[in-house]
């Protein structure tokens, strides 16, 4: 039989809850309520469960402490910061002594040109409720695992505050220092094993494009993206970038990676 694997990226209360999350995405709260329902109904077909964390500190890189303009004033979210702002002046780091290392890790960020540097509202603060995964797929997981009598991955990423960690492989630019911002090989050598990859969660213009891309990238055969297969209906892109979602499935797809919805592919095992 074959061995199936669900990733879930990010299915957090800050992305999902549309009253309280700090960075919701709108759609997220019904992606993630169709997921938990999906994971209940398959549950018995579903071999390994790896569920990525966002996990930040108040004092981040992308958020808004981190950074103050001429007059002292922090930026507001959404706000973009470049090498040429800092280097000019526009945007200074609040801690002085920061600069230097700002100004390289702009320069290192705008040269891989994934994303623009981005100021984020302080979000998946570790510890807060944000933080915690959505109530009903908490549930479902939990469900899973007594089922089972097994335990799901929970792979925590962001808690480096000099550097993004969208993608749960690896950060934007990964620090010397920190192990943890390094290629998660462990995560992809265990997808590896899977003969089926069902992929979901938010979002899908950031942090599940990224890190689908990443493991594609070091999938040890290229052909493995053929086990993937995206729910589109568990995903949403954060508004604004709706067209970083849509080139990712474009990309992907022409790779191999499959597309479905959750009750088309749970309808597959009734």
């Amino acid at each position: 039989m074959a061995r199936v694997h669900l990733l879930v990226i990010d299915p957090q209360n800050d992305f999902c809850d549309p009253a309280q999350g700090s960075l919701f995405v709108p759609g997220a709260d019904a992606d993630m309520a169709r997921l938990a329902r999906f994971v209940e109904r398959v549950r018995d077909r579903l071999d390994d469960i790896h569920v990525t964390l966002d996990s930040h500190h108040p004092v981040d890189i992308a958020h808004p402490t981190f950074w103050r303009d001429s007059a002292g004033n922090h930026p507001a979210p959404f706000t973009q910061i470049t090498y040429a702002e800092v280097e000019a002046g526009r945007w200074s780091t609040t801690l002085p002594v920061a600069r230097g290392r700002a100004l390289q890790y702009l320069r290192a960020l705008e040269t891989g040109g994934r994303y623009p540097h981005v100021i984020w509202p302080p979000h998946c603060l570790i510890g807060s409720q944000g933080h915690n995964v959505v109530p009903a797929l908490f549930d479902a997981l939990r469900g899973w695992e007594e089922k089972r009598f097994a335990v799901v991955d929970y792979v925590t990423k962001g808690s480096n505050l000099w550097t993004e960690h969208f993608s749960a492989v690896q950060a934007e630019v990964p620090d010397p220092a920190d192990p943890d911002t390094q290629v998660n090989t462990r995560l992809i050598d265990t997808l590896e094993q899977a003969d089926l990859i069902l992929l979901a969660g938010e979002a899908g213009s950031h942090c599940l494009a990224n890190t689908v891309r990443d493991i594609v990238a070091r999938f040890s055969d290229p052909s493995y993206v053929r086990k993937m297969v995206l729910l589109t209906d568990a995903t949403s892109p954060v508004p604004g970038f709706e067209a970083l979602q849509d080139q990712f499935v474009q990309d992907m797809t022409a790779l191999g990676m499959r597309l479905s919805t959750t009750a088309e592919f749970a309808a597959r095992w009734d």
